[in-house]
């Protein structure tokens, strides 16, 4: 009977232990589950205030008017060196595709009226707005129009003759700079010796150039980087060109020419096997014509069949549209980005072309809308950024463009 009555007790005393994990485990698995539940919540909120694209606070001012002089563009705040990738606070790369934050510009001289403004107000003046973004991108890259030199003979039989003075070179490294194109009609204003004056300035600036050199070869050839472990080729070509002498020789400083593509469909397949990257600043078109003519989409066609990613282009004073061929952006003309001032309105729009692209090509651009003042650009806010972009998509090829400048390709 005894054994019997303790048999009883350790069976209810078993059930009691049982009963109490059961408790304990219930307990605790809720307790967990509200806690996933809150962390869950708060993801999600977090999520739901991310934009979906970079905002714009200037384009979001849609009642300005008026053009905003005084406030400068302040893209990031950190001082970073050139090539060392931005990253947000709390921002991790981890498990991303490598990029490469690149700036594009129109056209720039320091002559004419553009030289009395800087020798008043700085070399350093012109680019007051802009510094910023060219400091703390990967690479920014310009279109020089102009020889930067103190001596030279002047070009006989043209309308315009350029030359900046050395300050120039200076003025550009300090901005940001960091490679310019010098095929285009004003290179050599100044003769071969302003030609070579400049390429010793930059050279002296640290500040890379293509699109000439003191033989063919050099003009031809590309200038090679690498930022954040991508290699980009810069190449420069121009089919605007005041006559054959300023052709660059197998012994002669001069341009590397595109009226026949052959030499530089052969320079875009040659940078196209070095490095992972190709982009072709191209000097072309008709001045102050909206849209390219036919050689210009001809000739895009043909550097991207040979490997270009990216084609930027200038020469018309004014803006040209986009448009994406085999999923290759091209911008035809940037426009003038310091310069005189013209009596032509459009030749007062410009943009600051920002591009993020990866190691296989792919690039994703976005259009800053910018007044170019004389001596200085300024950006363009409120309702007339708003119509400026408005007006570029309307000029593209099956391009839309967001209010915040985001480019995209529109069937």
């Amino acid at each position: 009977m005894a054994d019997s009555t303790r048999s009883e007790r350790t069976k209810q005393l078993r059930k009691e232990r049982r009963r109490r994990l059961t408790l304990w485990f219930t307990i605790n698995t809720s307790l967990l589950a509200a806690i996933g539940l809150v962390i869950l919540i708060g993801l999600r909120l977090d999520a739901w205030d991310l934009p979906s694209a970079p905002i714009d606070k200037a384009a979001e001012n849609t009642q300005a008017e008026t053009i905003v002089e005084d406030v400068p563009i302040v893209e990031v705040k950190e001082t970073l060196s050139k090539g060392e990738a931005y990253k947000p606070p709390g921002s991790s790369t981890a498990g991303t595709e490598k990029k490469v934050s690149l700036t594009f510009v129109g056209d720039l001289i320091h002559a004419g009226r553009v030289a009395d403004v800087v020798a008043k107000q700085g070399h350093d003046y012109p680019y007051t707005y802009v510094k910023d973004r060219f400091m703390n991108d990967d690479l920014t890259i310009s279109n020089v129009e102009t020889p930067i030199t103190s001596r030279g003979t002047p070009a006989q039989d043209k309308t315009f003759v350029y030359k900046s003075s050395p300050k120039m070179a200076k003025a550009l490294k300090d901005a940001g700079m960091d490679i310019v194109n010098l095929a285009n009609n004003h290179i050599l204003d100044q003769g071969q010796q302003g030609l070579i004056d400049t390429f010793e300035h930059l050279s002296k600036a640290n500040v890379s150039y293509v699109g000439a050199g003191r033989n063919e070869e050099q003009a031809y050839k590309p200038v090679i980087v690498t930022r954040n472990g991508i290699r980009i080729a810069v190449l420069g070509f121009s089919r605007v060109i005041p006559e054959v002498s300023w052709y660059a020789g197998k012994n002669k400083p001069g341009v590397a020419a595109t009226y026949d593509s052959t030499k530089a469909v052969k320079a875009i397949k040659q940078a196209a096997k070095q490095s992972d990257l190709v982009i072709v600043i191209a000097h072309w078109g008709v001045e102050r014509q909206d849209k390219p003519i036919p050689y210009q989409r001809e000739l895009a066609r043909a550097y991207i069949d040979a490997g270009a990613d990216l084609i930027i282009g200038g020469h018309p004073h004014v803006l040209q549209g986009f448009e994406q061929y085999k999923n290759k952006w091209i911008v035809y003309s940037l426009g003038n980005f310091i310069f005189t001032r013209a009596t032509e309105p459009k030749t007062w729009e410009t943009m600051m072309l920002q591009a993020e692209c990866t190691a296989t090509g792919a690039c994703e651009l976005q259009m800053k809308p910018y007044y170019t003042e004389l001596g200085r650009a300024v950006p363009l806010t409120g309702a007339k950024g708003q119509a400026l972009i408005k007006r570029v998509e309307s000029i593209s090829y099956h391009t839309r463009i967001s209010s915040e400048g985001i480019i995209t390709y529109q069937p």
